[in-house]
């Protein structure tokens, strides 16, 4: 008896040992992940943060050597900046609610098993994902639809994504047809089962789509370069592409071998340069991102799940 419990103590021992080598691998492997993917943020972070005549001579690793919130003021100082932000949150919140509602309205009537000809329109509705029309004939349909160099071209062209649809019509799908044949008999029809059955209990894959039509529209540079000319009307994007453009003449200097005394020199005295600019810029770009998503977090998990497992 007494050796069976020494066998019982050895191997539960080892087990322990076992796990403990495992957490601690998983520690390292985990904080060597979260280090280098948390770096560049970081490194960022610090140059938008450090003195102009310091940055130039390079060598900002996580910390700023010089601390000042000059590059802050100057982006904040310029008019340009604002009304960039203004239609990039503009755009942000009218495009995530207005494609959440046509995307979900369509990922409704899709979800509708006694729909006839369901399979069609879900079929017809598969192609432009696999085919697109090409940059010129979209072009050219976007301009003889008067869009150009308007708002609303930001708005009208994304409020359906197919690939959200399938999404939202598989987590409709899972939804228990006794809620709604109890509210067809009280004598609802489609769109109040839509809006007071459905959209309550369909929060997770709701939250999950609008965070996918908001990011993409905050982070979207493409279409305001190739539909707007008006600078009144380009988002924060486009602002921070510029921006890089011009950090490009700096890169330039470098990569031609000249000495960072050299290029420190070229921008002494001045209260910000390029690259502060830049880097500064970005962080205020993608920092309502990054305070908005860990609130949408255990949403945005729950309704990948369920939205593209069930259906």
């Amino acid at each position: 008896m007494t050796g069976v419990k020494e066998t019982r103590h050895k191997m539960k021992s080892k087990k322990v040992f076992s796990d403990y080598v495992i957490i601690i691998a998983m520690v390292v492997i985990m904080t060597f992940v979260f280090v280098t993917t948390l770096y560049p943020f970081l490194n960022s972070l610090a140059i938008s943060l450090n003195d102009a005549d310091d940055t130039a001579l390079g060598g900002i690793t996580f910390f700023p050597r010089i601390f000042t919130l000059r590059n802050y003021q100057q982006i904040f100082n310029n008019p340009t900046i604002w009304m960039a932000y203004f239609i990039t949150f503009a755009r942000t919140i009218i495009g995530a609610a207005g494609g959440l509602l046509i995307t979900g309205a369509l990922a409704f009537g899709l979800s509708r098993k006694g729909l006839a000809g369901r399979k069609f329109y879900t079929f017809f509705c598969l192609i432009p994902m696999y085919f697109g029309g090409g940059l010129i004939p979209t072009y050219f349909l976007i301009k003889t639809l008067g869009l150009t160099n308007t708002f609303w071209v930001y708005i009208i062209p994304n409020l359906v994504n197919i690939w959200n649809m399938i999404l939202m019509r598989s987590y409709f799908q899972s939804v228990p047809d006794a809620l709604e044949e109890s509210a067809r008999i009280d004598g609802a029809n489609y769109i109040t089962i839509f809006f007071r059955i459905y959209w309550p209990v369909s929060t997770p894959i709701i939250a999950t789509i609008a965070l996918y039509f908001g990011v993409y529209h905050w982070n979207d540079w493409f279409m305001p370069n190739i539909y707007i000319t008006n600078p009144d009307l380009k988002p924060m994007t486009s602002v921070l592409l510029s921006i890089v453009n011009e950090a490009a003449f700096a890169e330039r200097m470098a990569t031609m071998g000249l000495p960072t005394d050299l290029i420190a020199a070229a921008s002494k005295g001045q209260k910000t340069n390029v690259r502060s600019v830049t880097m500064a810029t970005m962080i205020t770009s993608i920092l309502p991102i990054v305070i908005i998503y860990p609130f949408l977090q255990k949403f945005f998990l729950k309704g990948i799940m369920i939205g593209s497992i069930k259906g």
